[in-house]
């Protein structure tokens, strides 16, 4: 559970709220690729394929049906990969690289990085910054939590103001350009130097 439990019900506290599965979806290059050096390997059948990503990958990279199976059809179309041999009238039939298949694969090794590989180092950097994040989030949702409950009217409204702008100012630190660290009263992106 990426926060623990808190004051509120759902996903930021200790009551019943969506949660997220773990990893990523797979975007449309990763899947192509992966595909493709899944199927350098050994037959394989859209099911294996989605499995071996999600093992390969600690569940990192999911690719979903709905994207392996239209990208085996239209690397099909492209004759970079054919049913196999051996393929049954079964619903998991196996692909394999054609002849062109595996010319592509070796004349790109360098370009095909594994996107399992990709996914799993950026899940580890993500997690981390995640952890930071949500446990200062914990505790803001902890102190608002406080004053819901003791503060008096006053001292509720100030709090909503208060958190509002913060979430405002949070979509403004995603608005900007990586280069565009200073606000409209000259400090930076973090505010006023405190010393």
């Amino acid at each position: 559970m990426p926060f623990p439990p808190g004051p509120f019900p759902g996903p930021f506290g200790g009551g019943e709220g969506r949660r997220r599965r773990g990893g990523t979806r797979a975007r449309r290059g990763d899947v192509r690729t992966g595909i493709l050096l899944l199927l350098a390997e050994e037959p394989r059948s859209g099911y294996e394929i989605i499995r071996e990503g999600r093992e390969r990958s600690g569940n990192a990279w999911r690719p979903s049906p709905g994207s392996v199976y239209p990208m085996l059809q239209q690397l099909e179309d492209e004759a970079l990969v054919r049913q196999a041999a051996n393929a049954g009238a079964g619903r998991r039939r196996p692909f394999e690289l054609t002849d062109e298949g595996r010319e592509y694969v070796e004349g790109n090794a360098a370009d095909l990085t594994p996107p399992w590989d990709a996914v799993s180092e950026e899940s580890e950097d993500s997690q981390a910054r995640y952890g930071e994040i949500s446990s200062l989030a914990y505790q803001l949702a902890t102190a608002a939590a406080q004053v819901a409950q003791a503060g008096t009217d006053d001292q509720v409204e100030r709090a909503k103001r208060l958190l509002a702008e913060s979430k405002r100012g949070l979509y403004r630190i995603l608005a900007e350009d990586d280069g565009d660290t200073e606000d409209a009263g000259g400090n930076g992106a973090d505010g006023p130097d405190p010393t």
